[in-house]
């Protein structure tokens, strides 16, 4: 099996390609041979030695798989041999095949192709954990999303479209957001140009009801201040690199609120209802409400190059290694 190996925490090229032996599937596993591997911002953060949870190295990334089942363990009975399936897992997916308990297997909808399959968890988890369960968003409420055209942030367009939100998309590149206004977006901002909060403010007609935040940096505060009283902000992630300093006083004098979004330290304490939450995401997705977008692709050999683009985020939407 070819995989890509992280043998030192640092820079995302130092990552090496290897052949290895393939793992022995056991009792309650499946052998899946890997028809593509989910590139994720959180990958690279992982890669460099930057993230909260360190894998003992060396170690191989990617969190993300889909693709057909190629042998199954003794016991094994909710799988057969060319099964397509998606699974979700810390590290070790790009490769070329993987072995993982049958449990952790999903079976991929037909509506999916194994590269959607591949990228919409990690982003549809989070944004419908943030918007589902979090807040319990409403039919109406306008939504700034920030960082709209990246992996996360548009699947937050697809997701608050979906529930009947008005969605604002602020983003950094005119692909971006042109891409968040094919998802659903009624306007978009451009964070390079634009004041978001007075732009955010003017869209919605005095303030947005929730603010969902992936980036972090000087655009938390921006996005505090694009709120209407009562307003709520998501905490999601610090693609940035900064975690920001809020003005507590904003959320004082506005009646607003500050909700932390951590959907992975979440499920690990809540298995039963995370299970439903994804079956409800995957029954949206079977409805054709949602739209998880289609991911560029790369070799598994550039995996240095995939996760390079992603840390200066100059993917639009999600991207793919394909071995």
């Amino acid at each position: 099996m070819q995989v890509v190996s992280c043998n030192s925490f640092g820079p995302v090229s130092n990552l090496v390609v290897e052949e290895r032996p393939s793992v022995p599937v056991t009792a309650g596993q499946v052998r899946i041979a890997v028809a593509a591997a989910g590139v994720n911002f959180v990958d690279g953060l992982i890669v460099q030695g930057l993230y909260q949870m360190k894998p003992q190295l060396p170690f191989v990334p990617g969190g993300e798989v889909a693709g057909t089942v190629t042998e199954v363990g003794d016991g094994v009975t909710t799988h057969s041999l060319g099964d397509r399936v998606f699974v979700s897992m810390g590290w070790g997916g790009f490769a070329s095949e993987v072995v993982v308990a049958a449990r952790s297997a999903l079976h991929t909808p037909a509506a999916l192709t194994d590269g959607q399959a591949a990228t919409f968890v990690q982003s549809y988890g989070t944004s419908w954990f943030a918007l589902r369960l979090r807040i319990r968003a409403q039919a109406g409420q306008w939504l700034l999303v920030l960082g709209a055209g990246g992996g996360v942030g548009l699947a937050a367009v697809d997701v608050g479209r979906a529930l009947g939100m008005r969605v604002i998309a602020a983003a950094s590149s005119a692909e971006k957001r042109a891409l968040a206004l094919q998802y659903g977006a009624e306007a978009v901002i451009d964070t390079t140009t634009e004041d978001v909060k007075a732009r955010a403010r003017e869209i919605s007609g005095g303030g947005v009801h929730v603010v969902y935040d992936p980036v972090g940096g000087a655009l938390t505060e921006a996005g505090l201040r694009a709120l209407a009283e009562d307003g709520q902000l998501l905490i999601v992630g610090f693609a940035a690199g900064q975690i920001p300093k809020l003005p507590a006083n904003l959320v004082l004098l506005g009646n607003r609120r500050v909700v932390g979004v951590n959907w992975g330290g979440w499920f690990a304490g809540h298995v039963e209802e995370n299970e439903r939450m994804l079956a409800e995401l995957l029954a949206a997705i079977e409805r054709g409400e949602l739209h998880p977008v289609e991911p560029m692709q790369y070799p598994l050999a550039d995996a240095a190059r995939a996760l390079q683009d992603q840390v200066e985020r100059r993917v639009a939407g999600k991207s793919v290694l394909v071995p």
